[in-house]
């Protein structure tokens, strides 16, 4: 596992469109389903040592803070060619084991992946309800192996702020975790 960093796509920018398919329910979700709401987008996948070490807790803080007014979309762009343990199958499969109740969409062609400049997975994406960027950065301090307790605390400050029409800070640390699978000749050029 290679710990890659979010690229720190730059606040304020406005969320790419995505229209792609959640395995799940075999339904199509766009960005235009989500509009006038604030949304969390997150790059993830399905075996990454990384996103396993937090799910539980994201589960967690998914449910409270959708409760709260807050969308959520999960989106996993990984080469399933190469790493059948992020197929759509296992997606669904996922959803299920940790009770996911958000859209849990694949990137097939990997090019959403591509407009967020996600780097690694997990890859967080904080928006206003305008679909303005407001906070990139890790979801807390804890990885797998430091012994940091996982809080979501990061996060959670940015969501409460957001939800409260408060300041967010703009001192934000990047996300950590596996390279995104990029297909053969298909990596971004923002590396």
């Amino acid at each position: 596992m290679s710990k890659t960093p979010s690229t720190m796509l730059e606040l304020g920018t406005s969320a790419p469109d995505f229209s792609l398919p959640q395995p799940s329910t075999g339904k199509l979700i766009s960005l235009s389903d989500y509009a006038g709401e604030p949304l969390l987008v997150v790059f993830s996948c399905n075996h990454c040592p990384y996103v396993l070490h937090i799910l539980n807790h994201f589960s967690d803080y998914a449910k409270t803070y959708q409760g709260k007014g807050l969308s959520i979309v999960m989106i996993n762009a990984n080469d399933v060619e190469n790493y059948e343990a992020d197929s759509p199958q296992k997606m669904v499969e996922l959803v299920n084991e940790y009770d996911l109740q958000f859209a849990y969409l694949y990137d097939k062609t990997q090019q959403v992946a591509k407009a967020y400049k996600a780097a690694c997975t997990p890859d967080l994406f904080l928006f206003d309800s305008l679909h303005k960027l407001v906070y990139r950065g890790q979801f807390d301090g804890s990885r797998p192996g430091n012994d940091t307790p996982v809080t979501g605390e990061d996060l959670i400050t940015a969501t409460e702020s957001l939800l409260s029409n408060q300041a967010i800070s703009a001192d934000q640390i990047p996300s950590l975790g596996c390279n995104i699978k990029w297909k053969a000749g298909n990596e971004p050029e923002y590396f």
